[in-house]
């Protein structure tokens, strides 16, 4: 199968969009979870270029780690975190 270069460009441009566009929604979001599940999709947009640059193996290890395990982990750690606290 072969790809347009027109289109090629096109797609570059609309995954780094959204990927600035979760960068900064993740950075502005108050809530500790939604920032953590916005930093997922950061990871799932970053393994899409990974794939995108033929790089599977990087774009593999990005989506295992990055996008599922990290996800996780910072969300089952902000449910223990109290914002209201006054200690």
């Amino acid at each position: 199968m072969t790809w347009d270069a027109n289109l090629l460009w096109q797609f570059d441009m609309l995954i780094l969009l959204m990927m600035v566009i979760c960068a900064v929604a993740a950075l502005s979001l108050k809530g500790l979870v939604s920032s953590a599940v916005v930093t997922g999709a950061y990871s799932f947009f970053t393994c899409l270029m990974w794939t995108h640059m033929m790089a599977v193996d990087v774009a593999f290890t990005e989506a295992a780690v990055g996008a599922a395990v990290s996800t996780v982990i910072i969300v089952a750690t902000a449910q223990y975190i109290n914002p209201w606290s006054k200690d």
